[in-house]
């Protein structure tokens, strides 16, 4: 097994084909374990408004999730960082900016009023843990095991008003799609098959992406940024898209600013208690980037009385997002 694994990193045609086989595995493994998760859900009388808020929700960020657990055990924590800053830099800046210029996508009052708030403010302080010394006398600036914490009681606290917002109002919220009649022994397999591919998924991604920065003399930071966030987010980008041809470019939103407070609150904030997640060069202008894209979808929703990011805000985003990138690969 060694002796494969040592060709495949060796072989620059193999090193893709296993960056892309991981991307491939993980993505269905995230889909198998949320289609089985949710239909054993179901079996034990589980509502599907609840089942959305918890196995849909979760699922959704497995991806980001498990490629932060093999990087950190395989101490590449840049890239753990990277893996988050870079999937909501892609989420807001290029998913909502190509959402938006197919379609504008229209706001709900909830996503005003507390979701959307609550992306900035998890991008702020993301940049605040990078950007200072730790006050809690803690040798690292990065995200700290405290830093870790404190996003941990973050996510707590947004999970508990998520929950309550849907019990007072059941009618703003909408459910988890209709989940699939399986068997019970199908659903038991899809669980497992689902953590087989996203535990096998996520260690080809990290290996090769490690492989791949050493080869082409780049940090594992710009991989990180662009090749695995992209790659664990393109479901996204295709769904949020044909969305938007049906006219139905609301829903992006939501899918959007809800996995940048997942991607920071659970999967950032676990990684970094698992272990503390040093900073790296460049790491100030990518959670500045990464906050400043939850505070332009704010400005947009909130300065133009149809409530949208509107064509024109999804061509901002787009280039302020080329813009970015060219300076980031200018200085590798």
């Amino acid at each position: 097994m060694d002796a494969i694994l040592a060709y495949c990193l060796g072989n620059p045609y193999m090193l893709a084909a296993m960056l892309i086989v991981g991307l491939v595995l993980l993505v269905k493994g995230a889909d198998w374990l949320v289609d089985g998760a949710s239909a054993i859900a179901k079996r034990f009388g589980i509502s599907d408004l609840v089942i959305g808020l918890t196995v849909v929700a979760f699922g959704t960020s497995m991806p980001e999730f498990v490629v932060n657990m093999v990087s950190v055990a395989e101490g590449s924590t840049d890239l753990a960082i990277t893996n988050i800053l870079g999937s909501n830099i892609i989420n807001t800046f290029v998913i909502l900016g190509v959402t938006a210029l197919i379609w504008p996508v229209t706001s709900q009052q909830r996503s005003r009023d507390f979701d959307i708030p609550m992306s900035i403010i998890a991008g702020v302080l993301v940049f605040a843990c990078v950007a200072v010394d730790s006050p809690f006398g803690e040798d690292c600036r990065g995200i700290t095991r405290m830093g870790g914490i404190i996003l941990l009681v973050m996510f707590c606290y947004f999970l508990y008003n998520t929950f309550r917002h849907a019990k007072d109002h059941p009618d703003e919220v909408e459910p988890a799609e209709a989940v699939k009649p399986i068997g019970i022994g199908l659903a038991v397999t899809l669980v497992l098959a689902g953590l087989a591919g996203l535990v096998v998924g996520g260690e080809m991604i990290v290996k090769s992406a490690v492989q791949i920065a050493t080869n082409l003399g780049v940090s594992e930071a710009i991989i990180g940024l662009t090749v695995v966030a992209l790659g664990t987010s393109l479901p996204e980008l295709a769904t949020s898209a044909v969305a938007a041809f049906k006219h139905n470019s609301d829903i992006a939103l939501g899918n959007v600013i809800g996995s940048n407070i997942f991607n920071v609150f659970f999967v950032l904030a676990t990684s970094a208690v698992v272990h503390p997640l040093p900073a790296y060069e460049g790491i100030n202008l990518d959670a500045w980037t990464a906050a400043v894209g939850s505070i332009l979808v704010w400005l947009f929703v909130k300065t133009n009385k149809a409530r949208q990011v509107k064509r024109w805000g999804g061509a901002i985003l787009l280039l302020i997002y080329a813009g970015y990138l060219t300076y980031r690969l200018m200085q590798c």
